[in-house]
């Protein structure tokens, strides 16, 4: 890793393998219409936009053509960007666009990424195209500790909701409610999780390296690649994330983001 006063080379994984069951499409989620394009074009438009990566990385589906396609689209589309505004004096160096195969799960599809990185990278963000909208400048929070020295940083937002832990009831209880509650968490505590995560480059691989020896109840237990970084023992720092940064699992998250597209504040607003 670079000096706090430099920015490290950074490349952005961007996971778009799952199957997007529960979208309810029928389909890979990454290929779900959003707003006229696909969930896939809009997180690649937004990684583009702000600016942190030398290449994206992106896991795609194993075998899945029209995703393959789509990602040479965004490269033609970028690249037409860049021409355009190369002739106002304005273009700035264009990522490198790498399609990777995934895997079955999401660590598989991350380590598959992690392989396809070019020689120099530094710094990894790693991104689920599912927070399709995410702002710009949670993406620069990030980049920005990761260049002053963090190892792991992840975007978080705090938690709104009472939280109960609980347990299932049985014997007699069962008739009258299927859990009971066992406490109640300290909400000024807790934090929701989002993406992307920054990572020091060799430090995200030597989780990864670390997680290849779980057994099957071990890697079902780990829901980031956070987690396996702090299984490590190194310190995970937390940058404020953003509402809008929503990841887009069921119908109703799909209607929320379709509502952001076609707000009075524009596909990306920033909150403050």
């Amino acid at each position: 890793m670079n000096s706090a006063s430099a920015t490290p080379a950074t490349a952005v994984i961007v996971v778009a393998a799952g199957s997007g069951q529960r979208l309810g499409y029928g389909m890979p989620k990454a290929k779900v219409p959003l707003g006229g394009d696909t969930i896939l074009t809009h997180a690649l438009r937004g990684v583009a936009a702000a600016g942190v990566a030398q290449q994206i990385c992106v896991a795609i589906p194993p075998g899945d053509q029209e995703l393959q396609a789509l990602c040479e689209s965004f490269v033609a589309e970028i690249q037409a960007a860049h021409r355009l505004n190369a002739t106002s004096g304005q273009a700035v160096q264009l990522p490198v666009v790498t399609v990777v195969e995934g895997g079955a799960s999401r660590a598989e599809s991350v380590r598959a990424a992690l392989a396809a990185l070019l020689p120099g990278t530094e710094a990894v963000l790693v991104h689920d195209a599912a927070r399709a909208l995410t702002p710009e400048a949670v993406f620069h929070r990030v980049a920005q500790s990761l260049a002053a020295g963090a190892k792991a940083v992840i975007p978080v937002i705090p938690v709104v909701d009472t939280v109960k832990t609980v347990e299932r009831t049985t014997g007699d209880g069962a008739a009258i409610a299927p859990e009971l509650v066992t406490g109640t968490a300290a909400r000024e505590s807790l934090r929701a999780v989002q993406t992307p995560q920054g990572f020091e480059l060799a430090t995200l691989r030597r989780a990864h390296e670390a997680a290849g020896g779980f057994d099957g109840g071990q890697a079902a237990a780990v829901t980031d690649d956070a987690m396996l970084v702090e299984l490590l023992g190194v310190p995970v720092h937390a940058v404020r994330g953003a509402s809008q940064s929503l990841k887009i699992t069921t119908p109703l998250d799909l209607i929320i983001a379709e509502g952001l597209l076609e707000g009075p504040l524009g596909t990306r607003w920033v909150e403050g």
